[in-house]
């Protein structure tokens, strides 16, 4: 099975120049994970990569159908993804800023899904997520910034997780969408701040607020 997947997901489909064999060797790829389930956790180091690859491809419909694809298999697959964590919130921060808007509601919907499989899991490691989160905020690009602000709020608010305790990591990061050009971005960013600030005084044992 595993060199089905891998003639499936190499050079006959992944890399070849119609973007229909392209988009069809995803489909066949979720269509696999599926196939292979409850036992597909030792595949994924086989089946992930090349989703993640077909997020570079220049045609819009083969982004799209791999958003697809990859969510079709966190869904399946749930804990086991986070194994390929970096290479998917790599995958997040681009295709927020694609520019297909259908691409960009695809990505969306998987971000929400995987944002849930995090908050969820217990293998999610924090201190290796941060050095991640730290190198993009320093993108302009608003989409981007939405989408990081967003995963700050997210894991804060997960009762397993202690954001504050990497605040200086990315605090700056922040503190500078506060001068962003987007109201939105400046007010999710403020909020943000104020929910930590919040977290400081009660760490400290003061009031909230006053």
């Amino acid at each position: 099975m595993r060199g089905f997947i891998g003639t499936l997901a190499g050079t006959e489909f992944a890399t070849s120049p119609l973007s229909n064999s392209r988009k069809g060797g995803l489909l066949g790829l979720a269509a696999a994970t599926v196939a292979l389930a409850p036992h597909t956790d030792p595949y994924l180091s086989v089946i992930v990569p090349p989703i993640l690859h077909s997020f570079d491809d220049a045609d819009s419909r083969v982004r799209y159908y791999a958003c697809e694809a990859l969510y079709n298999v966190a869904k399946l697959c749930h804990p086991a993804v986070t194994s390929h964590f970096a290479g998917v919130f790599d995958a997040l921060c681009r295709l927020s800023a694609d520019t297909d808007a259908n691409v960009q509601n695809a990505a969306h919907l998987l971000d929400r899904l995987v944002k849930d499989i995090v908050t969820d899991s217990e293998d999610f490691e924090v201190d290796a997520f941060i050095p991640l989160l730290r190198e993009r905020l320093q993108v302009a690009n608003p989409f981007v910034r939405q989408l990081l602000v967003g995963w700050i709020t997210v894991l804060d608010s997960a009762p397993d997780i202690d954001m504050l305790e990497f605040l200086p990591e990315f605090l700056d990061g922040l503190l500078n969408m506060l001068s962003d050009a987007n109201r939105e971005i400046r007010q999710q960013a403020d909020a943000a701040l104020s929910e930590f600030l919040a977290e400081v005084r009660t760490a400290r044992g003061e009031r909230p607020y006053g």
